[in-house]
């Protein structure tokens, strides 16, 4: 009978692995931690120690875990809108500049595939950009442009909420996945060379938005909802189209969206904040405590490692091991996992997937080589899509009404 746990071998062998073949994580939402917390001031914030208890990344820690390319996500809520939204995706973006200027004997600026590689063959970890929400371009098309120049290589077309041109997981279906100005959306980032990301869309988006792109999609943190069902992971309908797209879904660590048990606990956690007058995504210290009381009173379902790895194990057999990948979600989520507590317990799930007898190959595929191709195969159609037709100036009015 196996153990229960992975072996002191098959967790050096991990490490060893990750050297090898590090993580290329989708989505870490660091700078709106170090937005709301210090308001980007890494003077009173920096992340060149370990700074456990206040933040789930930092170069100590990144280091620890294996970790040779981040997709920063320069995130902001969608309760902002229209121009304010923009403004603060620019700061967002700023600040990723900062860390990189603050930083750059560990942190490599990144927009390609080569320029990942490069990083990694530096031993320098590999920073790249993704836009959580497509309220972050304010219904502009030359806005989406003006992020891909300043070196956005993702972006999530809705947030929580729904956008004047997509629907997403977690609100009332207004669009019926995508109306005409987000299917040109699609068209243009794909001629942009910038990755659709359909974490966060609801199933009839991501049906739509694979219906119409001519590159590979990403989740860049999204579990699979045959495991945990969460509005928030992917159904094996839309898993089982990956292959014939080339794209890659990126498990996240998040416990309510891949522990069942966790997913009824967290109802009535935010109906609590709720309840208190907060909002359910609120993580600043009075909702922390909020939540600690709630705790005391009602025990948190705690996932593991190996909880995340059953969802593996699901896309793996549903999509393919060529279509898979990890987007922790770091600094973007009140709790993790117990082994996954911080960006560097990624050494914890590939052993547990060593456990399960995945092969280093596979492991590879998951952890670097996936991520990396995707990039380069978007890259790819870039140059085709542009070498056909120029930008895109389409409105909303003129397609939508």
């Amino acid at each position: 009978m196996e153990p229960d746990s992975p072996t002191d071998e098959q967790s050096a062998r991990a490490r060893a692995i990750l050297a090898a073949h590090p993580v290329v994580d989708g989505h870490n939402d660091l700078p709106w931690a170090l937005r709301e917390q210090v308001r980007y001031d890494l003077d009173r914030l920096g992340i060149d120690t370990d700074r456990t208890g206040l933040l789930h990344t930092d170069i100590p820690r990144l280091r620890s875990g294996g970790v040779g390319a981040q997709f920063w996500s320069v995130y902001v809520p969608s309760s902002l809108t229209g121009d304010g939204a923009v403004s603060a995706t620019l700061e967002q973006i700023d600040s990723v500049r900062q860390l990189l200027d603050r930083y750059p004997a560990d942190l490599a600026p990144a927009a390609t595939a080569d320029e990942v590689e490069k990083a990694r063959a530096e031993g320098r970890i590999a920073s790249l950009m993704g836009a959580e929400g497509g309220h972050s371009i304010n219904n502009s098309l030359a806005t989406l442009r003006a992020l891909h120049a300043l070196g956005v290589r993702y972006m999530t077309l809705t947030h929580n909420d729904n956008n004047d041109w997509a629907d997403s997981a977690t609100d009332t279906p207004a669009h019926g996945g995508l109306t005409a100005f987000g299917h040109e959306v699609v068209r243009e980032m794909n001629r942009c060379g910038m990755l659709v990301d359909l974490s966060h869309v609801a199933p009839s988006t991501m049906r739509a938005a694979l219906s119409t792109t001519t590159a590979p999609v990403v989740f860049s943190h999204s579990s699979a909802r045959a495991v945990c069902d969460h509005p928030r992971n992917i159904p094996d309908d839309v898993l089982e189209l990956l292959p014939a797209n080339g794209g890659v879904a990126m498990v996240t660590f998040v416990p309510k969206f891949v522990l069942q048990a966790a997913v009824d606990w967290t109802a009535a956690a935010d109906e609590n904040l709720r309840a208190h007058g907060l909002h359910h995504l609120d993580t600043t210290p009075a909702a922390m405590r909020l939540h600690a009381a709630f705790e005391d009173a009602r025990p948190r379902p705690v996932a593991t490692a190996a909880t995340v790895a059953d969802h593996l194990d699901h896309m793996r057999e549903t999509a393919g091991v060529d279509h898979i990948g990890i987007g922790g979600d770091y600094d973007g989520t009140a709790f993790t996992p117990a082994g996954l507590d911080d960006v560097s317990g990624y050494p914890n799930l590939i052993a547990e997937l060593l456990r399960r007898r995945w092969s280093e190959a596979e492991i590879a595929k998951l952890t670097w080589g996936n991520a990396v191709r995707v990039l380069r195969d978007a890259e790819a159609v870039a140059r085709a899509e542009s070498s056909r037709r120029g930008p895109s100036n389409a409105t909303i009015t003129e397609l939508d009404g």
